[in-house]
């Protein structure tokens, strides 16, 4: 599980800058697969989860722990419905961590 930090942090995050990190995190074999708009996609999806869980409510204080399976499951769904080819669970996992590490970079995640 994941702990994300209370709601001022979140303001912090910078979607410009986590796509650019997020896409140069990726191993030599996806940079050329996944393009901005799949990781504003992907950033997208991630944002709605946490909302549909209230983990961006205003009065959500201190930490939250986040269930990655339960995110990772989310995204896979949406991904499907949404008819992201390239979205295959191994490349999901890829992206979550890549996500993970930028948002872990700007103090959003601690273990």
């Amino acid at each position: 599980k994941l702990k994300i930090m209370a709601e001022e942090e979140l303001l912090e995050f910078d979607d410009d800058a986590a796509i650019s990190f997020i896409l140069n995190y990726l191993p030599d074999n996806l940079k050329t697969v996944f393009d901005d708009d799949d990781i504003q996609y992907l950033l997208d999806v991630i944002y709605d989860f946490y909302d549909s869980k209230g983990y961006l409510d205003e009065d959500v204080v201190e930490e939250v722990d986040i269930d990655e399976e339960e995110l990772f499951n989310y995204v896979l769904k949406c991904a499907k419905k949404d008819k992201m080819v390239n979205f295959s669970p191994e490349n999901v996992q890829i992206l979550l961590d890549a996500e993970y590490e930028y948002s872990k970079s700007i103090g959003i995640f601690n273990d």
